[in-house]
């Protein structure tokens, strides 16, 4: 699978998932500081499934209806980057064809996905 991972998600997760062999843009390694709009639209270019901890891109993609590959919104604030990976990298592995053109969120112990945003 191809993924965006947003600035404010911790390098391990990316390189967690770069090691189960998925093709994996990280921004703070590009293009840090860029808006929400051009990170979304990077993410639609390269037809990956972001993934961030922004709660902005709710907004984006359900009130301005702004079409997406998949949003994945990590809300797993308080664990180590290392648990965050394994918690991530785990969903990917058990998800990962639902997560696209879905609004999905994890958190620890739970991932809820949204299919309805197309």
């Amino acid at each position: 699978m191809n993924f965006l991972v947003d600035e404010n998600i911790d390098k391990q997760i990316a390189d967690g998932l770069r090691l189960m062999g998925h093709n994996v843009d990280y921004v703070a390694e590009k293009d840090a500081g860029i808006s929400d709009d051009e990170v979304l639209k990077m993410a639609n270019e390269k037809s990956a499934l972001l993934l961030t901890a922004d709660k902005d891109f709710g907004e984006l993609i359900f009130r301005q209806r702004r079409v997406t590959s998949g949003v994945v919104l990590i809300r797993l604030a308080g664990l180590s980057p290392t648990r965050k990976a394994e918690i991530v990298v785990s969903a990917i592995k058990k998800h990962g064809p639902e997560l696209k053109h879905s609004f999905s969120v994890i958190n620890p112990g739970a991932v809820r996905i949204r299919h309805e945003i197309e």
